[in-house]
């Protein structure tokens, strides 16, 4: 028996539905909207609020740092790809466990050669674990503080690391700048509330002890990829096997175990290309009314799949950077349409980069005035600027 045919049209419905993208469909609370998504972009902090509020029925700012700080019903993580998520708490330990320990020992190994290197000790692997074990003790007896706080009680955050030497690029780094996010990477520590604004990358790290006295729940490797390919699939799928081994940043051999424990089932795609999906996930989903949605730069729809053709179209160039970071992207009917970006003042500018007739246009000013009433004032620039973006803030 041949495999079910789903087309693109078909998965464009999916995606709209499941990520939340129609009025009627809007989530409850911000933690709802990330479990529907897997996991929340946050390498830019811009990016989580601008996530949470596109797809939250009543969104604000305050009931985004309510689940993150004070119910901490969500969590921010190192994970996929060594990038930034903020992940639902019972997440966390899949995350961890199946992405973040892998990475936690490459960036030691990284750290303790960059610490010989520059001779800050000759022994680095000890001098780091003697810093890491100061560092997380502070933590726990502070209850929280920023990297500069710790500092002043622990001299040798202070060391600097040089990168790149002889380098056109080369520049410095603070130990601290290395051992707080390894302590994270391990999950002894975690980034809490910052110090400034929701747009702020400054923030105050606790003993993960502190932040979740409950812990998370403690899981095997094999397991916990699985569980996150069965979690994309039940969001994201249909996909394929290049889509899910780039989106978790695991091995192809690792990648390849894991959907076969997640029990994933082929489907074919539009085109002729080989697709997965979770086995009671192939009935056909019926498209909703277009809708206009503005979603922020590295939204996890925008960055869900490495083979995007079928909602991107050819606009990649315009909206991507050099590195494969997306920037902010108008969406309309379950595909990018076009780009936008916020000027001094807050308000929000777009541009369409395809003709969707009066109606999307209107849906898509009103989209922007909305949006522009929301951020009341606030700039937000994208960590990584696109070319589109640039062009509509110059």
């Amino acid at each position: 028996m041949s495999a079910r045919l789903i087309s693109d049209r078909e998965r464009r419905a999916r995606l709209v539905a499941r990520h939340r993208l129609t009025a009627a469909g809007r989530a409850a609370t911000p933690a709802e909207a990330a479990r529907d998504l897997v996991a929340l972009h946050a390498t830019d902090p811009a990016t989580v609020h601008l996530s949470a509020a596109a797809r939250v029925a009543q969104p604000s700012v305050a009931a985004t740092e309510r689940a993150l700080y004070d119910d901490r019903e969500l969590v921010r993580i190192l994970g996929m790809r060594r990038t930034m998520w903020v992940v639902p708490v019972e997440l966390a330990g899949i995350v961890q466990t199946g992405c973040t320990d892998a990475i936690a020992v490459r960036e030691r190994r990284t750290t303790v050669k960059l610490i010989e290197e520059c001779g800050v000790a000759a022994d680095g692997a000890a001098w780091l674990a003697e810093v890491e074990a100061a560092t997380l003790a502070l933590l726990e007896a502070r209850g929280s503080a920023l990297p500069a706080e710790l500092a002043q009680e622990e001299p040798r955050l202070k060391e600097k690391l040089f990168l790149a030497q002889g380098k056109s690029y080369a520049g410095t780094q603070s130990v601290g700048s290395r051992v707080l996010p390894l302590l994270g990477a391990q999950g002894l520590a975690v980034r809490g509330r910052p110090s400034g604004t929701w747009v702020s990358t400054r923030y105050r790290w606790s003993s993960i002890k502190a932040w979740l006295p409950d812990g998370v729940p403690a899981v095997t490797p094999e397991d916990a990829r699985a569980e996150l390919v069965r979690s994309w699939l039940a969001r994201f799928g249909p996909g394929t096997l290049a889509d899910l081994k780039w989106w978790t940043g695991l091995t192809m051999g690792e990648t390849r175990k894991a959907v076969a424990a997640a029990g994933a089932v082929p489907v074919t795609l539009e085109g002729g290309g080989a697709g997965l999906v979770l086995p009671d996930d192939v009935e056909p989903v019926e498209p909703a009314a277009p809708e206009a949605v503005l979603l922020p730069a590295l939204d996890p729809t925008t960055m869900g799949w490495k083979e995007r053709a079928w909602y991107l179209g050819d606009h990649g160039p315009r909206l991507f950077d050099t590195n494969g970071n997306a920037g902010p992207a108008i969406w309309w009917d379950g595909r990018v349409v076009g780009g936008w970006a916020v000027r001094d003042g807050g308000e929000v500018v777009t541009r369409l980069l395809e003709d969707i007739g009066t109606g999307g246009t209107a849906a898509v000013e009103a989209a922007a005035g909305a949006l522009t009433t929301w951020l009341d004032g606030v700039r937000v620039t994208p960590s990584f600027r696109t070319p589109l973006e640039r062009e509509l803030t110059a």
